[in-house]
């Protein structure tokens, strides 16, 4: 009886290993870099952020650079999101920053999306943060961004590989000098006031 118990006991530790370990397929490097969800964009779009007072600054989305990221963004825009919403943090010779409901720095649409650049992992995203590139702004968790996003005025390629670039701007960086020149900032981290803030009469998704 104990003969039988030990042999059953043997099979059942066979059986379990094959259960276990039988269709493990050991991969490369390569097979573990993350990559973006199904469902996510695709190619090259194009939006135009209209500013009241100021005009329109239109911009391409590279979705094959950023799909995550540009999907976020085009969802929000396409929802009515960010009209009516405000550049609160203007940096004058660095960037403009806006995208905010709460107008101050510490709001978003309520959920979160990955960061999308190399130092998170998404060696996918090489887009620079040279002048007219438009990314996402986030607090130091890397996978913090939400709906805040910033426009880059002056070549700032130290952010490159820690924020998730996701576009360019093609028309309308005067538009972006304007403002940031004459952006009335309370300090040095480029604070203006909520009634100074220029405000984005909307975000049209052209395609």
């Amino acid at each position: 009886m104990n003969i039988v118990k030990r042999i059953s006991s043997i099979a059942l530790t066979l059986v379990m290993t094959v259960m276990l370990f039988g269709c493990v397929k050991y991969k490369t490097p390569d097979d573990f870099k993350p990559t973006a969800p199904e469902g996510c964009l695709s190619g090259l779009h194009h939006v135009d952020i209209e500013i009241q007072d100021y005009g329109v600054i239109s911009v391409e989305l590279d979705a094959d650079k950023a799909p995550i990221t540009v999907t976020n963004f085009v969802d929000l825009a396409n929802s009515g999101f960010y009209n009516g919403l405000t550049f609160h943090r203007i940096m004058d010779g660095f960037m403009m920053q806006g995208g905010d409901p709460q107008g101050n720095g510490q709001g978003g649409s309520g959920t979160n999306i990955i960061g999308e650049f190399s130092n998170n992992g998404y060696d996918y995203n090489d887009i620079s943060h040279v002048r007219g590139t438009i990314s996402m702004a986030r607090s130091q968790d890397m996978n913090s961004a939400s709906s805040q996003f910033f426009i880059v005025q002056s070549d700032s390629t130290f952010l490159d590989g820690d924020y998730a670039g996701f576009g360019h701007v093609t028309s309308g960086m005067d538009i972006v000098d304007q403002i940031c020149a004459n952006a009335p900032v309370t300090d040095d981290n480029g604070t203006v006031l909520p009634e100074d803030q220029p405000i984005i009469t909307e975000i049209r998704v052209i395609d």
